[in-house]
This record gives C-alpha cells, sequence and structure tokens, in this order.
C-alpha cells in the first residue's frame, strides 16, 4: 500500500493551528501576570460592607409601632 503524504493545505493549516495555540498560550500567561502583580480589593467603598443580610434603608427613619 502506497501512502500518500499530507496535502500543503493541511500543512498549513496545522502550522495555523499551532500558531494560534501558542499566541493564545502567551496571553494566558500575559493575563496571569498581571492578575498576580495587580493589588487586591482596596476600594474603600467596599470596605464597609460586612456579608450578610445587610440593613434596609427605608427602615432606619421611624421604629415601628
Amino acid at each position: 500500500m502506497n501512502r500518500t503524504r499530507p496535502s500543503l493545505q493541511k500543512r498549513e493549516r496545522e502550522k495555523a493551528k499551532r500558531e494560534k495555540q501558542a499566541a493564545k498560550a502567551a496571553r494566558r500567561a500575559d493575563a496571569k501576570a498581571r492578575r498576580a502583580s495587580s493589588p487586591g480589593l482596596d476600594d474603600s467603598d467596599l470596605a464597609a460592607i460586612v456579608p450578610g443580610p445587610q440593613p434596609k434603608p427605608w427602615d432606619d427613619d421611624e421604629p415601628a409601632t
């Protein structure tokens, strides 16, 4: 049996696929590095929030009778 060699188009597709995967891996590594170097949640607006149920703003005016 004779085996045919892969077509030139298939080689080009595979090369493009490898290049795309390499670019995607580079983007992922860059994003990972940016996330690691960025500061955490230091937002002063979020510092006062506590987990759990929050008080309702309309219940603060008058006590219930």
